[in-house]
């Protein structure tokens, strides 16, 4: 039992305790870093606040809120199974539980798949028809993802849909279908997706060549920095198109202008592609995703005099 989680050429060691396995587990899921978690929940929440007027039940609220956290945290265990024998040679990845073999692959994909389910247990049980037909196909998405890094020149392009994924299923629980609105706003955020994951990528552009993987960073070379501008760009100008559509007041623009400062802030840190700096701006950027959802949500407090309804 110990040579399982003994990397070869170590001496073997004693089997892990209850409080290190539990530690494993966590960070495999990612729950000692919520950033992805609240990547994924701010464009989520921000459609499901427009989607009801500002008004959203706490029955949807609960939903997408804890829906994200486990597709989220099944994402990553997956993510991690498929990249086993990759994480243990980059510097970023190297104390990840399976590069370290703290934990077996089975392992990974059997927690995956629990939380996956639950996922979907609550969309069926609190949602309609046509959220569960998208939460299907995100959960498709999500598992294709990590492949695409094998032969994709911009898997960050792809990775965008999935992480824009809860802005139709917002849309699709409150009405039962998708307006354009919904497509659109996850076209939108498609690219809010490509500036971060690219400043994600030139953390382990040195380590993704070496392993001939793909990532936006590479493929962007010497424009990376401007790729990401421009991608910044394209978001703030269709989140703008959205508030003029929605006929949003000043608090909305407000969070928007904010928002811009942080993106603004992004592109200072990578101008000079530092790894730790490249880091920085990559993490910095939920604040940006709360400026957005803050704008809507105050936006539609203030129209309607009233907190929604699970305040």
């Amino acid at each position: 039992m110990t040579g399982e989680f003994t990397p070869a050429g170590e001496p073997p060691r004693p089997p892990p305790s209850f409080a290190q396995r539990i530690d494993a587990y966590e960070r495999l899921l990612r729950l000692d870093k919520p950033i992805g978690i609240l990547l994924l929940l701010w464009p989520t929440l921000t459609a499901l606040w427009i989607a009801y007027r500002g008004a959203p039940t706490y029955r949807l609220f609960i939903l997408f809120v804890v829906g994200t956290i486990l597709t989220r945290s099944a994402g990553c265990a997956f993510n991690d199974w498929t990249d086993r024998r990759y994480d243990g040679q980059v510097k970023r990845t190297a104390g990840r539980p399976l590069a370290r073999n703290e934990i077996a692959p089975w392992e990974a994909l059997a927690v995956g798949a629990v939380l996956a389910l639950l996922a979907f247990a609550l969309t069926v049980l609190i949602t309609n028809t046509m959220t569960v037909i998208l939460s299907v196909a995100a959960l498709a998405i999500a598992l294709a993802y990590p492949f695409f890094k094998r032969f994709f020149a911009l898997p960050q392009a792809f990775l965008g849909i999935a992480f824009s994924f809860g802005i139709p299923m917002a849309f699709a629980a409150v009405y039962n279908y998708v307006p354009p609105l919904g497509w659109w706003m996850l076209v939108i955020n498609l690219f809010w997706v490509i500036a971060y994951d690219t400043e994600y990528a030139m953390v382990d552009r040195d380590d993704d060549l070496r392993l001939g993987l793909r990532t936006s960073a590479i493929t962007f070379g010497r424009f990376d920095v401007l790729a990401v501008a421009i991608s910044y760009a394209i978001y703030f100008a269709g989140m703008a198109w959205v508030g003029w559509r929605a006929r949003f007041g000043e608090l909305y623009w407000v969070g928007w202008g904010v928002a811009i400062g942080f993106a603004c802030y992004h592109l200072w840190l990578i101008r000079t592609r530092e790894r730790m700096r490249c880091f920085r701006a990559f993490r910095s950027n939920h604040w940006l995703g709360l400026a957005i959802f803050a704008g809507v949500a105050a936006d539609h407090a203030y129209r309607l005099k009233a907190w929604p309804r699970f305040l």
